[in-house]
């Protein structure tokens, strides 16, 4: 275990106003984190043009056939396990698609195990374990940018020509790291010292919602603002889906029904049964042929919406 002095990274500085954390009243402690709050939108904003670099370049690699995989430890790794998780059930995604690599494993998730953040190789070795290859393309998550498994996990990214992004709540000046495209999140020091689930945490999770929805949006699975690639599997969703139906095609909610069964759940699907007057086959087909753009499909099968374009 290294003892090298850290205490000059932005994420590990004392907050001159929160001196007295431990002394204010409930109330304005309250307003003392919602006001430092704000901190996490202004440092993602400033962030708006790398993350638009990596949203693009990210969308081009999974387009020719590649996978993403975030990569951290700490609450760091387990923001990107979350955001990997919630790409399946939003966007209908392979699960294999989005992957979210924790040190430590799915047992990391649940207790604390910081320790093998340590482990320079270890990252290499969980990527290499998972098949991670050059077409593939890496977020590496540190909020304070030393993590040795993180460094080492982009250092192997860019030794195979893989895509490596990198994602830090310091200045690249502080803690430099090996990547393609440099994300810096610069929320300032935490209101409780060194404690970088908080605003640090909140920033990345942003970026990391904007870097997944944007990429998603890039592959054709979003048309207008709605998730027309999302398969029905609860009830929840399939109220969203016959909403899309009849916003977006004119559908009575009785006749959406029947036309998501004969789709098998799918709205993208269902969308330009309803468009075109297709039958299912021949929408698949359709579908298939526009590499799953419903707006390409549109345009070839003569078809329009009803509802926003």
């Amino acid at each position: 275990m290294s003892n090298t002095d850290r205490g000059h990274l932005l994420t590990e500085q004392a907050n001159p106003a929160s001196e007295a954390l431990d002394q204010l009243p409930t109330l304005e402690l309250v307003e003392l984190f919602a006001a430092e709050d704000r901190r996490p939108q202004e440092a993602v904003a400033a962030a708006a043009t790398d993350l638009a670099r990596a949203v693009d370049a990210i969308a081009e690699r999974l387009r020719r056939g590649g996978r993403l995989f975030y990569l951290g430890a700490g609450t760091s790794g387990r923001l990107g396990v979350l955001d990997a998780a919630e790409c399946p059930p939003t966007f209908c995604s392979d699960p294999n698609l989005v992957q979210g690599v924790l040190a430590g494993g799915a047992a990391a998730l649940l207790r604390s195990s910081e320790g093998l953040e340590d482990l320079h190789d270890a990252g290499r070795d969980d990527l290499q374990a998972r098949g991670f290859g050059a077409a593939d393309a890496l977020v590496g998550i540190a909020a304070g940018g030393t993590t040795p498994y993180v460094l080492g996990g982009l250092g192997h990214a860019c030794s195979l020509g893989a895509l490596a992004v990198a994602m830090a709540c310091v200045p690249a000046s502080q803690a430099p790291m090996p990547c393609d495209i440099d994300i810096r999140l610069l929320t300032g020091p935490e209101l409780l010292t060194g404690s970088t689930r908080l605003k640090a945490g909140t920033a990345t999770k942003m970026a990391l919602n904007i870097l997944s929805t944007g990429v998603m949006v890039r592959l054709g699975k979003v048309h207008g603002n709605r998730m027309v690639d999302v398969a029905v599997t609860n009830t929840k969703l399939e109220d969203r889906a016959l909403r899309i139906l009849r916003d977006l095609a004119g559908v009575s909610r009785a006749d959406g029904g029947a036309l998501l069964q004969q789709a098998g759940g799918s709205v993208k699907l269902a969308l330009l049964m309803a468009a075109g007057g297709l039958p299912a086959e021949a929408a698949a087909a359709g579908l298939q042929a526009a590499g799953g753009d419903l707006r390409q499909a549109l345009a070839a099968a003569g078809a329009q919406l009803q509802g926003p374009q």
